[in-house]
């Protein structure tokens, strides 16, 4: 019997751990997705709108402009300190040649060491193997269909899992845990096992804009109201893996819960994007989110800056236009200050709490002076 490793936010594993698992807990991967395409049509696909369906490439929350803006890929690596990517989609291998271009990319600018996976339903042939085992591939993971969970011999993925185990390449299984087809699973487990597979990822299946639908006409209900996560598929996932350490397997299980992605892993992600990306007047919460001043008013921002350093003798450095936001940012602090003068003069201020993210998704607002 295998003991069962337990880890963050209720995950928990069978050893071996893919590498892949342990740099992403650590919110050491970028998340590239190189195209929002995909001919699988899974019902659970929790691809947002923005994404699905179309070409568009994605470097964690940095939309490039088109294929040829690979230095935003690079940047968005080193504003992490990134030690790996997770190469996902829609389908990588329906641009497989921008894919390969991206791995090669990665691999020269930061060395053979950098792990890069890739998330696939399928391959199409030989050639894919070879192309992405030669442009530098450490790990693939396939996202067989649900169809054939229960038979994976009509899969066809045996002899191309071989090809890639012979040209070094790792190989993992990664589905998301629907919570009426354990028995499903449980197969398709003990298929890898057989198979040489190294890895059996585990997701709890999650609620998003886009699947929300298709999982109520299933019947498939909340967890709870605080979690936008399937019922029953964290309870599956442990039964699975339960049931799977009584078994004579060796191939690595590993649950990854919906919580473990949100609070652990993309929170040490923002935090290492955040130490290289605050200003002067931020401050970094526990969480790795900015807290900055905002001055918002008719009046151009240039100006506007201007005035609020000579008037109140704030050091520039702690005084920035913000041309995207069209507004003034400034040290919180400083703003909390000097806000009721501001505001009488007809300014809008503002204590702001944002993602360090491309995106700069603004997570609150609080008037200022704070009262």
């Amino acid at each position: 019997m295998r003991e069962i490793m337990e880890w963050y936010s209720s995950s928990m594993y069978l050893p071996p751990l893919s590498p892949g698992c342990e740099l992403c807990a650590k919110g050491e991967k970028l998340v590239l997705l190189v195209t929002g395409k995909c001919n699988a049509k899974c019902f659970y696909c929790p691809l947002s709108f923005k994404k699905r369906g179309k070409d568009k490439i994605f470097a964690d929350e940095w939309e490039l402009e088109d294929e040829n803006d690979v230095e935003k890929i690079l940047i968005e690596a080193r504003l992490i300190e990134a030690k790996g990517a997770g190469i996902t989609g829609g389908d990588p291998l329906l641009v497989i040649e921008r894919t390969c271009r991206y791995i090669s990319l990665l691999k020269n600018e930061f060395g053979k060491n950098f792990h890069i996976h890739l998330y696939t339903p399928n391959v199409k042939d030989f050639v894919d193997v070879e192309n992405l085992a030669s442009s530098g591939l450490d790990e693939i993971r396939f996202h067989p269909v649900p169809q054939l969970w229960g038979d994976m011999e009509k899969s066809r993925l045996s002899k191309k899992i071989e090809h890639f185990k012979n040209l070094g390449v790792d190989v993992a299984i990664e589905i998301p845990v629907l919570p009426d087809r354990k028995d499903d699973i449980i197969s398709l487990i003990i298929w890898a096992d057989k198979n040489n597979v190294d890895w059996v990822n585990l997701n709890e299946l999650e609620y998003s804009e886009s699947n929300y639908e298709n999982l109520d006409k299933i019947g498939y209900t909340l967890r709870n109201e605080s979690a936008a996560t399937v019922a029953s598929s964290e309870e599956t996932s442990v039964e699975i893996i339960k049931k799977c350490s009584e078994m004579d397997l060796d191939v690595g299980i590993h649950y990854c819960s919906s919580s473990f992605k949100d609070g652990v892993q993309l929170r040490n992600r923002i935090k290492r994007r955040a130490k290289n990306v605050a200003r002067p007047y931020d401050v970094i919460t526990e969480d790795g989110t900015l807290l900055r001043g905002a001055v918002y008013g008719e009046i151009n921002l240039k100006k506007l800056r201007d005035f609020i350093v000579k008037t109140f003798d704030v050091p520039p450095e702690l005084v920035e236009i913000d041309d995207e936001k069209k507004r003034v940012n400034m040290a919180a602090w400083v703003l909390q200050e000097i806000a009721s003068e501001l505001r009488e003069m007809g300014f809008e201020c503002y204590m702001v709490e944002e993602y360090p993210t491309a995106d700069r998704l603004e997570v609150e607002r609080i008037d200022l002076p704070v009262k």
